[in-house]
């Protein structure tokens, strides 16, 4: 295979080089003091045959391109018109040598012609010293074809000004420092059909490649630049010219596939969409690359219309001014010289400069023919120009033509340039790449001849801007943007769950309460709100909670309060009244000097309702709940003491005299109260040392508010604190109930039993609702039920006995006392 392929070289080689055969001086060659070197496909080799023995590849074998003729006149005419002007190059003439490059890799006999210097080349001649038949050269089409070729031509430092070739590899200017082009790279070409795409929001689509450098570098471009914008490429191929391109869109078509990308020469183009019409594909978007977005005869396919809408991506299309005249005189020019020269002309041309076909070509073929590439053309040339009009530092009148002109100098000044050319701006960057002004153009194929329509435009000079205008699209689908995606879009506040091996395709799930799905961020997570944060089902933010607890300015806090306030005042007020009438009998009777511990400890247990409101701290916590629970106790044993010590009295002293004699001898109510007290004391110490009630914030009750609240400790100790309270009123309601019929004055059965029933009511209300539900208001139930236990005891036990010292003052005397002694004497006798 290596052996012929070497024959095949040296045999077009020698063909070209010693044998010294004459072309065509009319199309493919002009005289100059400059000469220009051009290649253009004016044959394509739309299928391969297998080569059963070594032959060269000869271009007029393959079929006619009208669209690279077309090309090959648009330099002519810019060399034409570059001579003709007065200012560019005054008095220096341009020439040229074209030859048309069909083949990528069989066609070098031309590229060694140009930098050839006489016949021969001298690889290891200086630059200095090397003066190639070319100054610089365009072309040839396509990356591929560029990429073979390049390493020849930028070994001597040639500038290859490419109207062609868009792989990014071409900007590598370490290997290719010479190379400069005046079309996009496929760099920028990926990056506009990715703006299309998700323009119209697809995310599911196809890659159709052939298998050159043009594709392949497109097509690693393509995976790399969608991998975070959430399209997925669902089918890629690099097809062949003999690949079944049928199966290719049947399995397209079978993954629901809508939007097919096409980055490809017109040849394979042409047979993807010929195998569409044949296979009924119906309703896609075709989304052609530049080398086949603006093609003549694939719109003219029967049947094109059914398979859908088919966007194409080219250069803006800059007009060419007096081209369309030069290609009418040069048809007329043509014409005469065909009719002269006949067939002897056509046997004369050699070097892949036979075109048998270019004479019959009218004007209006030519003209009408595929324009995307011309501006790129005729922008090579003039950059050319310009470059060897600074080399040769011409000014309006003249060059110094007897400047040595050597090829790297032009390489030098094309960099620095910066001309407008036609309304454009033509300047380089650092990897000679030029300035980027895309057009988008809708097919029209129901009109006859195609129309091609622009509709959108990208440009990166001066600035990025892209833009489309949905209303000139009139889509296949009843108007509507075609829908091509994996999956249906999750509707608001749904979170996508990854389904299968690409990201496009996913379920959706409602997000929970209390957390979000950020598409932005992460369209496949529902984040949970932070604890100061709330949010519904199916939500995409959060709010804020609102911080709530029982606050002093609520008009129940105020109640409260009040009411407390007014407690305390009363009790002190009865604190007065009884320590002024202290030797009376009813103070005596209700307790003496134990009233004023009774009344204290009622009063320091009041006060415990001042730390119910505002927001909960840690003292508040302990406060609310300690003060009341010690005092209030020491409270109800002195009511215990006061109800035994009734009935010891009256029933047991006749009959336990030696149990009531030591009973009042040591003071056994000071000493019951005592140990109560301290046994109450290490309780409530232990319950505040390890298990304290603390304020937390409560954001699991309700999803809108966080509440402040004290939490309440260790169910353990709590038990043990509030059972000694309870156990002492179950006592104290016993004595109460043994003394029910004691004499009127010191009958207090009713009265305490009253008191503690509502004791008891009251803190079985709240527990139970402390137990049912949650609210900012159970705090101040908590606050209610503390009152109403103090105000059972105040209202039953004290006001009654104040109610006698001040409005019946008659039965506050011993007599009256003594009278009731006796009447409950006589009565225990009768029975």
């Amino acid at each position: 295979m290596c052996l012929s392929s070497i024959y095949i070289f040296l045999v077009g080689f020698t063909n070209c080089f010693f044998f010294k055969v004459s072309c065509s001086k009319h199309e493919f060659s002009l005289e100059g003091d400059y000469l220009l070197g051009g290649l253009f496909p004016l044959h394509e080799i739309d299928h391969v045959t297998p080569l059963f023995s070594p032959e060269t590849t000869e271009c007029f074998r393959h079929h006619f391109s009208k669209s690279g003729y077309q090309m090959l006149q648009v330099m002519r005419f810019a060399v034409e018109e570059i001579n003709n002007s007065t200012t560019l190059l005054p008095s220096v003439s341009l020439g040229y040598e074209i030859f048309d490059h069909c083949s990528d890799a069989k066609n070098f006999p031309s590229v060694l012609s140009f930098i050839s210097n006489n016949g021969s080349i001298k690889p290891k001649e200086k630059l200095n010293n090397y003066q190639p038949k070319v100054i610089a050269l365009t072309g040839p089409y396509g990356s591929t074809p560029t990429i073979t070729i390049a390493p020849l031509i930028t070994m001597d430092l040639i500038p290859l000004v490419n109207y062609g070739a868009t792989s990014s590899a071409l900007s590598n200017k370490l290997k290719y420092p010479s190379f400069v082009r005046t079309i996009p790279c496929n760099k920028n070409l990926i990056e506009m059909i990715i703006h299309i795409i998700r323009w119209f929001g697809w995310n599911w689509v196809a890659f159709l490649g052939s298998q050159d450098d043009y594709s392949s570098d497109a097509l690693k471009l393509f995976n790399e630049y969608t991998s975070n914008t959430g399209i997925c490429l669902a089918y890629q191929e690099s097809l062949s010219l003999n690949a079944n391109y049928s199966l290719t869109l049947q399995k397209i078509d079978m993954l629901k596939i809508n939007v097919i990308v096409v980055f490809a020469e017109s040849q394979y183009a042409n047979k993807i969409i010929k195998a569409a019409i044949a296979n009924n594909i119906q309703d896609k978007v075709w989304i052609a690359s530049q080398a086949w977005a603006m093609n003549q005869q694939i719109p003219r396919q029967p049947g094109i219309g059914k398979i859908g809408t088919i966007i194409g991506i080219t250069e803006r299309l800059l007009s060419v001014p007096g081209f369309n005249e030069f290609v009418y005189k040069d048809r007329r020019t043509t014409d005469v010289n065909h009719n002269e020269e006949g067939d002897i002309q056509n046997m004369s041309k050699t070097c892949n400069q036979v075109c048998d076909y270019c004479t019959l070509l009218t004007a209006e073929e030519i003209i009408n023919e595929n324009p995307t590439f011309s501006f790129a053309i005729y922008a090579a040339i003039y950059t050319i120009a310009h470059a060897l009009h600074k080399v040769l530092r011409c000014d309006m009148n003249e060059c110094r033509k007897n400047t040595a002109v050597k090829p790297y100098m032009l390489l030098g000044e094309i960099k620095k340039l910066d001309f407008p050319l036609n309304g454009r701006q033509m300047k380089y960057d650092d990897n000679y790449d030029s300035t980027i002004s895309y057009a988008v153009v809708l097919w029209h194929t129901d009109v006859n001849p195609p129309q091609f329509e622009m509709v959108g435009t990208y440009d990166t000079y001066p600035e990025v801007t892209f833009t489309i205008n949905n209303s000139l699209l009139p889509w296949h689908n009843n108007g509507s943007v075609p829908f091509s995606k994996c999956s249906a879009e999750c509707k608001e506040g749904f979170s996508r769950q990854p389904e299968g091996f690409h990201s496009c395709c996913f379920t959706c799930k409602e997000c929970p309460y209390n957390s979000y799905v950020n598409y932005s961020r992460d369209p496949y997570t529902c984040f949970p709100c932070a604890e100061n944060e709330w949010s519904d089902e199916g939500s995409t933010t959060c709010k804020r909670r609102s911080v709530v607890y029982l606050q002093f300015t609520e008009i129940p806090s105020i109640a409260v309060l009040v009411s407390a306030i007014c407690i305390i005042i009363l009790l002190i007020a009865i604190f007065c009244i009884f320590a002024y009438n202290y030797n009376t009998p009813v103070v005596r009777s209700a307790g003496g000097s134990m009233c004023f511990l009774m009344l204290t400890c009622l009063i320091l247990s009041s006060i415990s309702a001042f730390f119910f409101f505002g927001e909960p701290t840690s003292a508040f916590c302990l406060m609310r709940k300690a003060i009341f629970t010690f005092f209030f106790t020491v409270c109800i044993s002195c009511l215990t003491v006061r109800s035994f010590q009734i009935v010891c009295v009256f029933k047991m002293a006749a009959q336990f005299p030696m149990v009531h004699s030591l009973w009042v001898k040591h003071n056994g109510q000071w000493l019951f109260i005592a140990l109560v007290s301290v046994i109450h004391l290490i309780s409530c110490v232990v319950w505040m040392t390890f298990s304290p009630d603390k304020p937390i914030a409560d954001s699991w009750t309700f999803k809108d508010q966080i509440m402040l609240i004290c939490e309440m400790g260790h169910a353990l100790t709590i038990t043990i604190v509030v059972f000694i309270g309870w156990f002492l009123g179950f006592l104290c309601l016993l004595f109460s109930y043994m003394g029910r019929d004691l004499p009127k004055n010191y009958n207090e059965a009713k009265s305490i039993t009253f008191s503690l029933i509502l004791y008891y009511l009251t803190w079985i209300v709240y527990y139970t609702a402390y137990l049912s539900f949650k609210s900012k208001y159970i705090t101040l139930l908590n606050a209610i039920a503390q009152i109403s236990s103090i105000n059972g005891i105040l209202f039953s036990y004290f006001i009654p006995k104040s109610y006698v010292i001040i409005f019946q003052p008659q039965k506050n005397t011993p007599a009256y006392f003594q009278t009731s002694i006796q009447n409950y004497t006589q009565t225990i006798s009768r029975t």
